[in-house]
């Protein structure tokens, strides 16, 4: 009884004490100079605060975008499949050896700054094994340079190599390794790194252990051969290697445990059994048209 009138007392005190009264909050005054400009992106992302999320850049475009040619390598960046907004476009891929860049030369017919356009010949220093593509790659000097450019099957140091941008009346006795425009080289050769438009650099067979097939020219252009099988058009100034890829057993290694793919930066797919339908098995299927890179004119028909 006497606590609970002990208790009653003190909240009649302090229920009875005066409060001290809040005064106004004062506005505070704008900083000095022009009120900052948002972008619409930033100033959305801003209102987000923390529950938004911002695309990040998970590459380094240095590697891939240098403008001066090194033969040292660069230094790359794992991107795990993912593109500039961090989302995954290529899944399977994670994880692996550390890899270092070497820009490869892919335009045999590249004169020195102020050298004369005439044939020159370069010396095989170094033929390598590279982690970014199947094939081997061979070290070439000659002049003032270095470069780096895809070795041919043979390709050996000490080799000296030709690359010419003549095409005369006859067709000239290539050794491999050495760079002509298909209408110079005989018919019949074996020949990779091909460019599909003169001075662009080869982008048809670069694989390990592919060559196409010269297989005739006709009013200025020549026909090729490509490992697919399918036939394929385009100038006869266009320049090509007389040779295979190296490299010819890549097809034929064995992988032999899960680890070793996870070295070469492929992540495991599931392991459930999968109908196979319709994709699967032999077909027999005709080839497709010829893939024409040369602009002829075509022929009005007369009436």
């Amino acid at each position: 009884m006497a606590a609970g009138l002990c208790r009653a007392f003190g909240a009649l005190l302090v229920s009875a004490a005066p409060r001290r009264a809040r005064l106004p909050a004062l506005p505070r005054a704008p900083p000095p100079g022009p009120p900052p400009c948002l972008p619409g992106g930033a100033l959305a992302a801003a209102r987000r605060g923390l529950g938004g999320s911002a695309p990040r850049c998970t590459t380094d475009p240095m590697w891939k975008c240098r403008v001066k040619y090194t033969v040292r390598p660069v230094g790359m960046k794992k991107t795990g499949g993912r593109d500039h907004t961090g989302r995954i476009r290529v899944r399977g891929i994670g994880g692996g050896h550390k890899r270092r860049y070497r820009m490869i030369d892919f335009q045999r017919l590249r004169y020195e700054e102020g050298a004369p356009p005439q044939p020159f010949t370069e010396k095989v220093i170094n033929v390598r094994y590279d982690p970014c593509r199947s094939a081997d790659i061979a070290l070439v000097a000659g002049g003032n340079r270095k470069r780096w450019i895809i070795a041919t099957e043979n390709m050996q140091p000490g080799d000296i190599i030709k690359n010419s941008s003549h095409i005369g009346r006859m067709a000239v006795s290539a050794n491999e390794g050495d760079a002509y425009p298909l209408g110079a080289l005989p018919v019949g050769t074996l020949i990779c790194n091909l460019e599909s438009h003169p001075g662009k650099g080869a982008q048809y067979i670069r694989a390990a252990g592919t060559c196409g097939v010269l297989l005739r020219k006709v009013n200025g252009t020549a026909i090729v051969q490509l490992p697919s099988k399918r036939h394929m058009q385009v100038l006869e100034t266009c320049v090509a290697t007389v040779g295979r890829v190296s490299n010819v057993d890549h097809n034929k290694r064995v992988i032999g445990k899960a680890g070793r793919n996870r070295w070469l930066g492929k992540r495991p797919h599931t392991g459930l059994w999968h109908r196979k339908g319709g994709w699967a098995g032999r077909k027999i299927k005709p080839l497709p048209p010829m893939k024409s890179y040369v602009n002829l004119p075509r022929v009005a028909a007369q009436e």
